[in-house]
This record gives structure tokens, C-alpha cells and sequence, in this order.
């Protein structure tokens, strides 16, 4: 259990030093930054961001830029920072604990029934639909912003990736949704023989 916990605080440091080494960032906007553009693979709550950054700040791998409001001061990434970004990026990737409330649903369907089920998978289409137009705006906005260039290349790998799972969960839906279909079909037919002699 408490090995655990070293990854993740580890993960937490490389989504924000990474987003701290493209630009400049309050805690907040660094939290907009990450939901905005890494929301389709990776989340950080302010409740994470902000000890993560103190205990970086406190390692001399962030440096707060000073504003006028304390709320709204910038962090940036200093070279040991950069030094540390890259050696946590060449560890290797920390494997996902999957948690899917959805198949979880679906695994026990016969307890909810085929038209409940039809309207969880419903809704999972209508999210990855969103999804999907997120990821394309996402790629309109990367081509777009010229700061990006050397960034850009790689952020959009990972934009594809968004879009190919997206793309992929709604085909998922569709064959989901035919595959309940019959089963709803199935179930409100009169079962035949039973009651005669």
C-alpha cells in the first residue's frame, strides 16, 4: 500500500512539471491547463496541484514568479526542474488500476436488464461523441497557437490517441446497442410452451 503512493506523488510531479515546461502557469490555470488539454488521459485536482507544487517549490524545481495578487502568482520550471522531468519521464509508465463503472453495470446487466443497460451504454456513446469533438478541437487549437511548435508534435500524438479511443467506444456502443437490442426483443417475447400440458 505504501509503496503505492511514491508512483502516483511521482505521476503528479511529471504532469505538472511537464505542463510547467511548456509555459508559466498559476496553480490554477495549471489545473484548467491539465483538464483542458491531458483530460482524456490524465487528471490532477487542486487538491493535488497545490502540495505537489509546494513540495516542488520547496526542491528548488519550480520557482514562484511573484505577482501583485499572492492568488495569481506563476510558477515556472527551473533547469533542475527540467533535469527531473526528464528522468521521471524515463521511468517507466505506472500500469492503470482500471476502474470502469460502466462495464461494472453491464458485467452484472441481468440484474438491471437489457433496457437499462441500453441506457448506460446510451449515455457512454453521448460522452465519447463529446469526447471526440473535444479532441478535434483540441488539434484546431495546437495547430493553431504558434508557442506550441516544438510541443506540438507530440501533444498531438496523444490527441490522436484521444481521438482513436473515442472513435473506437462509440463503435463499441454501436455493437452494444444492436447486442441489446435482441436481447430486449428476446425477453418481451411470451416464452413459447410454457403452461401447456
Amino acid at each position: 500500500m505504501r509503496g503505492s503512493l511514491v508512483p502516483r506523488s511521482d505521476q503528479s510531479q511529471t504532469a505538472i512539471l511537464g505542463a510547467l515546461s511548456i509555459m508559466p502557469m498559476t496553480g490554477y490555470a495549471l489545473r484548467e491547463e491539465i483538464r483542458d488539454t491531458l483530460g482524456h488521459f490524465w487528471s490532477e485536482s487542486f487538491g493535488q496541484i497545490y502540495p505537489v507544487l509546494a513540495e516542488l517549490e520547496r526542491k528548488g524545481l519550480v520557482e514562484r514568479q511573484e505577482a501583485t495578487d499572492s492568488r495569481s502568482s506563476k510558477f515556472g520550471i527551473t533547469d533542475a526542474g527540467v533535469t527531473r522531468l526528464r528522468e521521471l519521464l524515463a521511468e517507466p509508465p505506472q500500469a492503470p488500476n482500471p476502474r470502469n463503472g460502466l462495464m461494472l453495470r453491464l458485467f452484472f446487466g441481468s440484474q438491471l436488464g437489457p433496457e437499462a443497460c441500453r441506457e448506460l451504454v446510451l449515455q457512454a456513446r453521448e460522452q465519447a461523441e463529446a469526447a471526440l469533438a473535444r479532441m478535434e478541437a483540441a488539434r484546431t487549437e495546437v495547430a493553431e497557437n504558434g508557442g506550441l511548435a516544438q510541443a506540438a508534435p507530440y501533444i498531438l500524438l496523444t490527441v490522436s490517441a484521444g481521438e482513436h479511443s473515442a472513435r473506437a467506444a462509440i463503435a463499441w456502443a454501436d455493437e452494444a446497442l444492436a447486442d441489446l437490442a435482441k436481447l430486449e426483443a428476446t425477453s418481451s417475447q411470451p416464452a413459447r410452451g410454457r403452461g401447456r400440458p
